[in-house]
């Protein structure tokens, strides 16, 4: 068929011009018989150049059907016919071709029907006197005349059924591709679903990174923190130390009594400058309650002034125990004076006017010392609100400290599970590799995404690791050993599918024969028993011979009991009868077979040995009798039935060694007579 691209008016193969339902395509094919593979043409000319082609190239022989020279039938002849049970139609009728094809399908198909058994087509060729060719959908055909052919048909060489296999194929390759592409969508989806969760382990990532950040910084500020109570510490030890030495400033002002005035104006000045401190105090305070960072600085200036305010006061209270004793030191003197008093009155005067001023001195200092108790007793309060603002802030700091613990934990909880799974799949993708030789990427695209049961994903790998197990080492002429054997395979089920179907149509042929042949041996065996009991009245004279079967059940597998009743004797089994009379039964039952169905040529040998000679002389009179129909030879060493002969045949031996045929024709001799 190269030449069909070539010549555009070769229109194809008939086998590919027609198309047949799955149940009828056995019946079109057997119809069709070597027509099947016949070239169909546009006109003769076409024909007549192909077989110019196939002879100048010695490429064979072929059948051409050119539609110009192919006109369809008239209809089938008897088409009384059509309307008999079994019949489906005539085989053109059930092929579709296109309209320019239906003469051609007419033509080929037109005058054959279509049975649905054989029994249907035995039946109609009968009926209409072998002038039918019919065939049945198993494939079996009968032609005019009578001829039947039949028996297994090889599906290889099903033209038809092998089209229909292709184009069933062709949609079965278009429905998977489509489910290729379907099946690449999904795989292009998860890749993409793959890349998202890349993503997101980036994402997690990132926030695992910021949380090192802020952990950090946490860290950071507690250490400054702690700096700072350090440095707290430090100035609150150099307070005490700076205490100490105002203790001993104060032990200097108890010694110096003159300088009571400057003291009472650095008093003074002290005290501004307390005031100055306290407002700072204040602006501090507002300050810290807008940034928590700078409290501990505060709680220092704080400390600084309370120790500030102490210093005064004792500064206060030295100097009013020292202008205590000073004025002590006065009335001493003052009395001292008034011993002399007469002598410097003046004197006398001036130091009272001392004393007095020393006592307003004093009075002033009691209540400068009251005002200080008051600034002091106030500034403790504000110390005690710093002391628990800082200690609110230690709790929050101890509070950030364990979130910070916390997060420490989390970040080495999902930093340990991320190499976890890391070294998990590294794991796997080695195990992949030193396994099967299958990358991540590729057990990616192979995976089955309907496997999500863990325990069903176990069951199903337990089972592939069983049949690797099973499979053994690797064979590395698998692919070529693969194709031979599933080419023999292919032949194997090819032969294996012809044997099935041999055997199934020899069943039911054997199961045929045993019904018509049980059909036939009842019929026959009522005949042949009818027969017999006249035979045996015929040889013994008289007396009754009667055919019974031992077994109902089944007929062919079934004994056959031969009942003898001899004349002047009781009906009995055969068995029980003489010799002579067991030959003559035996005998009578031979002959009634041969009187249904007469053979031409018949050989008997000895039959009648056992017989006495009134006997052998009724045998070789009902012998004779049917000499009519059948011609006998007759081995015998007896008398009478040698007389009924025609011919007669002897062997003798005149000379030792030598065998020489004598024959002598009765039936001439009693003639000539």
């Amino acid at each position: 068929m190269e030449q069909k691209s070539r010549e555009p008016k070769i229109l194809g193969v008939v086998a590919d011009l027609i198309k047949v339902d799955k149940k009828y395509e056995t019946a079109v094919e057997i119809a069709l018989g070597g027509s099947i593979q016949n070239i169909v043409t546009a006109d003769e000319e076409t024909a007549k150049k192909m077989i110019g082609y196939l002879k100048q190239n010695r490429y064979g022989r072929a059948t051409f059907l050119p539609l110009t020279a192919i006109h369809g039938g008239q209809g089938f002849a008897r088409a009384e016919a059509l309307r008999e049970p079994g019949v489906i139609g005539t085989a053109d009728k059930l092929v579709t071709v296109e309209d320019k094809f239906t003469s051609l399908a007419e033509h080929l198909l037109g005058r054959t029907l279509v049975a649905d058994n054989i029994d249907t087509g035995i039946r109609l060729a009968r009926k209409y006197r072998q002038s039918l060719r019919i065939v049945t959908l198993e494939g079996d055909l009968i032609n005019p005349g009578g001829a039947m052919s039949g028996g297994a048909f090889k599906n290889s060489s099903n033209l038809l059924s092998r089209r229909r296999e292709i184009e069933e194929l062709e949609k079965t390759v278009a429905r998977l591709k489509t489910e290729l592409q379907k099946s690449e969508a999904e795989v292009a989806a998860a890749k993409e679903k793959r890349t998202a969760l890349y993503a997101k382990v980036e994402e997690i990532q990132q926030e695992l990174q910021n949380d090192y950040v802020v952990q950090n910084t946490a860290k950071m500020n507690l250490d400054q923190v702690k700096s700072r109570q350090n440095v707290t510490r430090e100035n609150s030890e150099g307070i005490y130390a700076e205490r100490k030495k105002l203790e001993e400033q104060v032990h200097e002002i108890e010694e110096n009594e003159e300088s009571i005035k400057m003291e009472l104006e650095t008093s003074q000045q002290l005290e501004d400058e307390l005031t100055r401190q306290m407002e700072s105090s204040q602006k501090w305070l507002e300050k810290e309650r807008e940034a928590e960072a700078a409290e501990v600085r505060k709680n220092e200036n704080i400390h600084l002034s309370f120790a500030a305010l102490e210093q005064k006061k004792d500064f206060i209270e030295e100097n009013f125990v020292r202008i205590r004793e000073e004025m002590g030191k006065f009335q001493e003197e003052l009395a001292t004076l008034n011993a002399s008093k007469g002598e410097n009155h003046g004197e006398i005067e001036q130091k009272e006017a001392q004393i007095t001023e020393i006592r307003q001195m004093i009075e002033n200092s009691k209540e400068l010392f009251e005002e200080i108790n008051k600034e002091i007793e106030e500034s403790q309060k504000k110390r005690e609100e710093l002391n628990q603002k800082h200690k609110a802030f230690l709790k929050k700091r101890e509070d950030l400290a364990a979130h910070m613990a916390e997060l420490d934990k989390e970040s080495f909880r999902l930093t340990s599970k991320k190499e976890g799974y890391e070294e998990a799949l590294e794991k796997q993708i080695n195990y992949m590799w030193e396994e099967y030789e299958l990358t991540y990427n590729h057990a990616l695209e192979i995976r089955d995404e309907s496997l999500t049961d863990p325990a069903e994903m176990r069951r199903r790998i337990q089972e592939l690791k069983t049949e690797i197990r099973k499979l053994g080492s690797v064979n590395v002429n698998a692919i070529e050993d693969f194709k031979n054997l599933s080419e023999r395979y292919e032949f194997m089920k090819t032969q294996h599918d012809d044997l099935v179907e041999a055997e199934a149509t020899l069943k039911k042929i054997i199961e045929e024969l045993d019904e018509a042949m049980r059909k036939q041996f009842t019929e026959q065996f009522a005949k042949i028993s009818q027969e017999f009991n006249q035979v045996f009245k015929q040889l013994f004279g008289g007396g009754k011979g009667t055919l019974e079967l031992m077994d109902d059940e089944d007929v062919l597998e079934a004994g056959i009991r031969i009942i003898a009743q001899p004349p002047g004797k009781k009906l009995q089994n055969m068995m029980q009868l003489s010799g002579g009379e067991k030959a003559l039964t035996a005998i009578s039952l031979l002959f009634a077979i041969q009187n249904l169905k007469p053979s031409p040529f018949c050989l008997l040998d000895e039959i009648e040995a056992a017989l006495d000679d009134s006997n052998v002389t009724r045998f070789a009179q009902y012998l004779h009798r049917l000499t009519k129909n059948t011609q006998f030879i007759v081995i015998t060493h007896r008398r009478g039935t040698m007389t009924a002969a025609d011919r007669l045949y002897g062997i003798t031996m005149q000379e030792k060694g030598v065998s020489t045929l004598v024959s002598v024709d009765l039936l001439e001799d009693e003639l000539t007579k």
